[in-house]
């Protein structure tokens, strides 16, 4: 996932295109321009026999730049950023706001293509992929576009239920710096809770866990195991991602499945296993709230080498005398 800042200065998230996917589109679209040219060389070799040989070559020059050239960017430009492989793979090409691509960024990729592809072999265009945090090749590095998957993202199980112990902590949550990587890493780890040995089950959660709380305030209550905390915070931000595209769509917000108030029973865990939760030692500590445990027992230090100085007299304080009567008559109060 990579965030683009639109033209409105608003963050979307999208999902750039691996290179595997694009080496296969570019595959693709290679395989029909050179069968373009084949049919070509066969059209303009008969044509050959019956017209001037210069006026052949002329126009066997013409009919291979529009393939190799015109090819990509006419797809590109009538389809949005989109030629035969990337709309095979579910791949477009975007600007790097996140708007459609011009067809002057078209024509430059179709330019840089021919470098890259037909007179380099594409060893440019891998080189620059690797090294480009993007995935982009030349072309996209100097047009200001860039690839991105418009497949739907990969599930991950059923959706985890919220913890009713934690359903008024969670509300109050700020979870807007949370990064997408961080949730899918806790995701898959409570997708994969039971098969895991319970040392690892621990160990795991409370690397992961505490990897979480840094990007989300308030931390957790006193004596929440690793799954609970991380399904609270998952459950919660599914939870307002769906009011959120309810409020822009129009359609009835989704009730709340879980109560708003605590509940003295114990954590299940996460997802439909039988094993109980057993944890190794203590209660952990709040999230982002480490505590010192020190291994071993502290041991008084030795007083420092130096000379020594008679201890200085203790203060004495006088003794307050109550206060008499004043010339008035009037006695203070004690």
């Amino acid at each position: 996932m990579s965030d683009v800042v639109t033209g409105e200065a608003v963050v979307v998230e999208v999902r750039v295109a691996q290179l595997p996917s694009r080496a296969a589109a570019l595959l693709i679209d290679m395989t029909v321009q050179v069968l373009m040219l084949l049919g070509i060389s066969l059209l303009v070799g008969s044509l050959g026999l019956l017209s001037d040989p210069a006026l052949t070559t002329m126009v066997y020059l013409v009919l291979t730049v529009l393939v190799i050239v015109g090819y990509p960017v006419v797809f590109e430009t009538l389809t949005r950023g989109r030629s035969l492989g990337k709309l095979a793979l579910g791949l477009r090409v975007v600007s790097d706001d996140g708007g459609p691509e011009r067809f002057r960024q078209a024509l430059f990729r179709g330019l840089a293509g021919v470098l890259e592809f037909w007179m380099l072999s594409g060893a440019p265009a891998l080189i620059s992929s690797l090294i480009s945090e993007r995935g982009k090749r030349l072309g996209d590095v100097f047009s200001g576009t860039i690839v991105i998957s418009e497949r739907a993202p990969r599930q991950y199980g059923p959706p985890l239920d919220m913890p009713p112990q934690l359903a008024s902590w969670a509300a109050t949550l700020e979870l807007s710096r949370l990064p997408e990587q961080v949730a899918a890493t806790a995701r898959q780890y409570l997708m994969r809770w039971h098969d895991l040995a319970p040392a690892v089950q621990h160990g795991m959660g409370v690397r992961i866990a505490t990897e979480m709380s840094a990007f989300v305030s308030p931390p957790a209550p006193p004596g929440v195991p690793p799954f609970a905390y991380l399904t609270a915070v998952l459950a919660e931000r599914r939870r307002r991602e769906q009011a959120r595209l309810a409020q822009r769509t129009g359609a009835p917000r989704p009730a709340q499945q879980w109560p708003g108030h605590a509940s003295p029973q114990p954590y299940a865990p996460p997802g439909s296993g039988e094993r109980p939760y057993a944890p190794p030692g203590a209660a952990p500590e709040p999230y982002g709230r480490p505590a010192y445990r020190p291994s071993q027992p502290r041991i008084p230090l030795p007083p420092p080498a130096g000379p020594s100085y008679p201890a200085p007299p203790p203060r004495t304080r006088p003794v307050e005398q109550a206060p008499g009567p004043t010339p008035g008559g009037f006695v203070p109060p004690a």
